[in-house]
């Protein structure tokens, strides 16, 4: 069916673009992520919507930047204005001291601070009319994460009628975690609100139905498969599970481009006869990143044979360096770093090679194309598309993927992958040698099967089928059109 009419909005709490200052001018550059990474390609010229917050705090022309920006990405962006005290309370205080610790099973890091959560609600009361404002009868609203889980209800007040999904990018913990979380019923009561809840995992699933059934008992669910049923008085909730993924074809083609592979083959021509292996992490606590680099240590101390013949590059990207706590993590990662190269350093070879920035797309792929060996081993994740764009840049099929159990994309991964728990110093190490002891033939069968399971499963199933559960609709009832040109002007 091609609808002319039907125009999909996305909501999240940041723009797919970041407005910064630079010397004395503002400016927008592309955002990153795994939100935009996935979202950006579907929306781009189906005359979409996405709306959040720019970033800033600060009084600039939004408006007129961000209708240049939309220019340029292919659908209108639309900002939610928040204050200093949004930004301090909401932000950096209920969303990251509060729902990311404890939906990532680390409730010991939690500040339950009462004025988080009033901000929160605030926030997503000015979320929620922005959309209102912004939304026709026809549009399928679709809020993301984990920093918006009370939109619905907000919206519900305004329009009844709309029709809102959402999705949960990160894990939902089990009850006994949850239960923890002072506003659990009212957490609850606010997903209920939406017409389809999905998450990452069956395990993610499985641990927001428990807590419903336990803290609702007029809660019912029926159903199986990846959409079941949630009942409660006045509403029924579809609640299904959906994996998120990537543009597989895209990042197979760009890692075939000769600018890619010349950039993997300078890589080992500076390590030569080395086998690479790489961790690319967002500088975050749940990644594992101390967890891992003295996985390499027990890995170098009991397999000398690796010695000369490994180089481990672990690149960091940035994230709220302003947070105290980030900053520890940090100086905890380079210390680390600096031991395990003291300690084992030869002439001609440091065990380590540690990267502080971010890379440029390009650069990554061709970090991608010349690792031997990727290390995804957070403590938990929603999913991890790092391991999923590794597969689809390794071309060659001589990759192997030592992947944590408690990422998301070990549901979809087991298989072919090198499961570990990523608090088993010992045993993450033992995953590393196989790895590295692992033949050609057991490579090239492990990598061909992940490549096609992430081929077949990649991010426009992971749209069509959140659409087809939400909406009954395709993504070809969001056509592409032929002259696009973004609508300024809304409604």
């Amino acid at each position: 069916m091609q609808t002319r009419g039907i125009r999909l909005v996305v909501v999240s709490n940041r723009l797919p673009v970041v407005v910064e200052r630079n010397k004395d001018e503002w400016r927008i550059r592309p955002g990153s992520g795994g939100l935009v990474t996935a979202l950006a390609p579907i929306l781009r010229n189906r005359g979409g919507l996405w709306i959040g917050w720019s970033g800033s705090s600060k009084k600039i022309d939004l408006r007129s930047m961000l209708d240049t920006a939309s220019q340029k990405t292919g659908y209108v962006l639309r900002p939610v204005t928040l204050t200093e005290e949004d930004i301090a309370n909401f932000y950096y205080g209920f969303s990251n001291e509060v729902m990311w610790p404890i939906f990532h099973d680390l409730q010991t890091r939690c500040n339950f601070v009462p004025a988080y959560w009033y901000q929160y609600l605030s926030v997503n009361k000015k979320f929620a009319k922005v959309i209102a404002d912004q939304t026709g009868k026809n549009d399928y609203i679709w809020i993301n994460d984990y920093h918006l889980m009370h939109v619905a209800h907000n919206l519900r007040e305004k329009r009844k009628k709309l029709k809102i999904g959402f999705f949960l990018h990160i894990p939902f913990p089990p009850m006994d975690i949850f239960l923890k979380l002072p506003w659990r019923a009212q957490i609850l009561r606010a997903l209920l609100e939406y017409d389809l809840v999905g998450f990452q995992t069956l395990r993610d699933r499985r641990n927001f139905i428990h807590c419903v059934q336990t803290l609702m008992p007029d809660a019912h669910a029926r159903g199986k498969g990846q959409v079941i049923t949630v009942t409660v008085p006045g509403r029924t909730v579809r609640v299904g599970t959906f994996p998120i993924s990537i543009d597989f074809k895209d990042f197979a083609q760009q890692a075939a481009s000769k600018k890619v592979s010349d950039g993997a083959w300078y890589f080992h021509e500076d390590l030569p006869d080395r086998q690479i292996i790489l961790s690319v992490d967002r500088l975050d606590y749940t990644k594992g990143i101390p967890e891992r680099l003295e996985a390499i240590r027990n890995a170098l101390l009991r397999f000398p044979d690796m010695h000369l013949k490994v180089t481990f590059c672990q690149v960091v990207v940035p994230s709220r360096e302003e947070v105290p706590e980030y900053q520890a993590l940090k100086a905890q990662i380079e210390q680390l770093v600096g031991e395990i190269n003291g300690q084992f350093t030869k002439s001609g070879w440091a065990p380590i090679h540690y990267i502080y920035r971010s890379l440029k797309r390009d650069e990554l792929l061709a970090y991608y194309r010349a690792a031997e060996i990727v290390l995804v081993t957070p403590l938990k994740d929603g999913m991890n598309l790092v391991a999923k764009e590794y597969c689809a840049c390794n071309i060659e099929e001589n990759g192997v993927i030592v992947l944590s159990e408690f990422a998301g994309a070990a549901a979809q991964l087991q298989k072919y992958a090198l499961l570990v728990n990523p608090y088993d110093v010992e045993g993450v190490a033992d995953a590393i040698y196989r790895a590295f002891t692992m033949n050609r033939d057991e490579r090239r069968t492990r990598m061909k099967k992940l490549r096609q399971s992430i081929r077949k499963h990649d991010i426009f199933w992971w749209l069509n089928s959140f659409l087809s559960a939400a909406f009954t609709k395709h993504l070809d009832d969001f056509p592409l059109l032929d002259e696009y040109v973004p609508q300024i002007e809304m409604k």
